[in-house]
């Protein structure tokens, strides 16, 4: 997060305050990041919205620049000017979406969530993340090379967070229920499960000084236990990843990060493996 140089944040065309923007002044506040502000619009001038913003944020002392476009889709467009400004977060509101629209329609957040090669804060509550509990939601049982960084960094924009908010960071991992009939006799028993589990978090509990309570393992689907344990700690942002799956698969499958996205009260941090953030840049990049 402090390594991040300039942020994209999407403004809704509202005279109310915007969420986005509120979000990514907090974060420049810290890292000295510049704000870019968008409106995603193909029929409307938006220019003397953008210049208000724009003088504000000047006056508070940030660094900005301010854009109205339209490529096809809200999440093509968003995406393009994040490759064209360079910015290392994006910053947007999300909106709850109707339930038979999402069954028909993949809805534009969880394509740009899928997509986008840069972290996504999607900002759903107006409530402070001063003094408050920040929520990294980690996958221990895959502990493949790949998992492990992505765990890592997830843990580390949980740290910065919490830290640039004076906030409290908290760890979930959910882990699978106990099957007698498993090969291997630790999946055999909640206990040496949860023993195995806790096990694979020592490295970044003492990296980022994480007590036990503060590191919650629990048996159940992680799309059910991490809106509940974030419910339960009253989390201001939780910091989840996403293997980014996309066509066919990726409807059938679905992502946890996807699927919790409307049932969290808190704002949301989605990240990817960096693999496929380089993945996703040369698509866009050629144009496919």
């Amino acid at each position: 997060m402090q390594a991040i140089r300039s942020i994209l944040v999407v403004i809704e065309p509202s005279p109310n305050e915007s969420l986005a923007l509120k979000r990514a002044k907090l974060i420049a506040g810290v890292t000295q990041a510049h704000l870019h502000l968008l409106i995603c619009d193909k029929e409307h001038d938006h220019s003397a919205l953008l210049s208000v913003l724009k003088a504000s944020l000047l006056e508070d002392g940030h660094s900005v620049t301010t854009e109205q476009a339209w490529n096809k889709s809200l999440h093509e467009t968003i995406i393009d000017v994040q490759q064209a400004e360079g910015c290392g977060l994006v910053v947007k509101q999300h909106f709850h979406d109707n339930p038979l629209k999402k069954a028909l329609l993949t809805p534009e957040d969880w394509k740009l969530m899928r997509q986008c090669p840069s972290p996504v804060l999607l900002v759903k509550t107006s409530k402070s993340w001063a003094g408050g509990t920040i929520l990294a939601a980690i996958d221990v049982g895959n502990s493949d090379p790949e998992h492990r960084v992505l765990h890592a960094s997830i843990v580390d924009h949980g740290f910065d967070i919490a830290h640039l908010a004076k906030a409290q960071l908290h760890v979930i991992s959910a882990h699978p229920s106990p099957m007698l009939s498993a090969a291997d006799p630790v999946f055999q028993l909640k206990e040496t499960i949860e023993a195995r589990y806790r096990e694979q978090c020592k490295a970044f509990q003492a990296e980022f000084d994480i007590d036990d309570d503060h590191l919650h393992i629990e048996e159940g689907p992680a799309d059910v236990l991490i809106p509940h344990v974030a419910h339960k700690l009253q989390a201001s942002v939780t910091v989840i990843g996403t293997v980014a799956r996309t066509g066919f698969s990726g409807a059938l499958i679905g992502n946890t990060a996807e699927v919790v996205l409307d049932s969290l009260e808190s704002d949301v941090l989605v990240l990817k493996p960096q693999e496929i953030m380089d993945h996703l840049e040369e698509l866009v990049t050629s144009g496919k």
